[in-house]
């Protein structure tokens, strides 16, 4: 590898060292707001516990969309899902950021997290659509294990990602107890 090719891939890597302090609306269970970076790392590890249901998945593809699929909040944040309905779209702002997020890296690099990027952003394979489903489910999990704000919206959380979370039974199982969950802190919630 040319010294070059390894300065665009650091210069790369500092940049993309901003989403450990992009700042979600999802919250810890101690209550402080998690990172884009930890909603990844939790996402890939989820990715690894349910991989071997999933055996005509190919796991290293599924890992690396995991990976990438919010690499473009590195430049202007995160987006939460209710400000989304609405605006202008999300997908083509985030695609903006982060062609501008990878451009120091060489052509090769650029073009295959180029690709995963757009292959996660419209579901086109079964590493793609199990991504989105799993990305949908583990923001879920941390609303629902997180310690947030008096006004937080579960019921929000009860349609959030349907769409992506119906296709496949275990999806679908584990959906409907993070919906149970859901459901029980809106009535708290609602009672207090």
């Amino acid at each position: 590898m040319a010294p070059t090719e390894i300065t665009g891939i650091l210069e790369f890597l500092r940049r993309a060292e901003q989403l450990k302090d992009t700042i979600r609306t999802g919250h810890t269970s101690k209550g402080r707001q998690e990172s884009v970076a930890e909603h990844t790392w939790r996402l890939c590890l989820m990715a690894m516990v349910f991989s071997n249901e999933f055996p005509n998945v190919d796991f290293e593809r599924l890992i690396k969309i995991c990976i990438i699929h919010d690499l473009g909040e590195a430049i202007r944040g995160d987006i939460p899902a209710p400000e989304q309905v609405g605006h202008e779209s999300k997908a083509d702002q985030e695609r903006n950021d982060l062609l501008e997020l990878l451009a120091p890296l060489p052509d090769t690099m650029r073009t295959e997290i180029e690709g995963l990027w757009d292959e996660y952003e419209t579901a086109s394979s079964s590493e793609a659509r199990l991504a989105k489903a799993l990305d949908k489910l583990e923001t879920i999990l941390q609303h629902n294990q997180g310690e947030n704000p008096a006004d937080f919206d579960y019921r929000f959380n009860l349609d959030y990602g349907k769409n992506y979370t119906s296709y496949d039974p275990l999806i679908v199982e584990i959906r409907t107890i993070l919906d149970q969950e859901t459901e029980q802190h809106a009535i708290n919630q609602e009672s207090t």
